[in-house]
């Protein structure tokens, strides 16, 4: 199961992303699209470097290196652009569609790749709500490459994204717009853990 960060600052954010790692999160997908090389730097120091193994970069990629944080998330225009640039220096390469066609033509360089909306979003209003993408999987013909069902997982939607043929599931909305992140975080990995 995999954390995405909240876009946005969240109160005591790094406190919980360290608990969440004490609670067994596998790996924290990082995505502050709107932090400036500074702010992401503040960000990346205040986290415990044992966990840096753990981490996929979404912007910033340049400082992966002085981060030594050696997983790559990329978005459309960038994997089209520059994915074989990564093959060299990176152990993990992610990226994002939303159809099962562009999931089943990616090149086998990609390690997992989320498909959203899959449910309505949690955290975007009117987002996914009439999503076919549950549907769509039974034409999925790519099993190198992990697929992880994102938009609207949660506890009561993680076994039917499983069921129906998913690798894996992320939760951003879930945590973040918890009132215990922690507490949610887990209940559903125990729900991941009993699939």
């Amino acid at each position: 199961m995999i954390v995405i960060s909240s876009p946005t600052a969240i109160i005591n954010e790094i406190e919980i992303i360290q608990n969440l790692f004490q609670e067994g999160m596998n790996l924290f997908h990082i995505r502050k699209p709107d932090y400036s090389e500074e702010e992401m730097k503040n960000f990346l120091s205040n986290i415990d470097d044992k966990f840096y193994s753990k981490l996929v970069l979404h912007e910033q990629h340049h400082l992966a290196q002085e981060f030594k944080i050696n997983r790559i998330h990329l978005k459309e225009k960038e994997r089209i652009e520059v994915s074989e640039n990564f093959q060299k220096t990176i152990s993990y390469l992610s990226t994002s569609v939303h159809n099962i066609n562009d999931f089943n033509e990616l090149p086998s360089c990609f390690n997992a790749t989320f498909l959203s909306p899959v449910f309505a979003s949690i955290s975007k209003d009117n987002y996914g709500k009439n999503s076919n993408i549950i549907e769509s999987i039974k034409c999925r013909t790519n099993f190198n490459t992990e697929l992880i069902a994102l938009g609207g997982i949660k506890e009561d939607t993680i076994k039917l994204a499983l069921d129906s043929g998913f690798d894996n599931v992320a939760l951003l909305g879930a945590i973040w717009l918890a009132e215990n992140p922690i507490q949610k975080f887990k209940k559903c990995q125990k729900i991941v853990h009993s699939y």
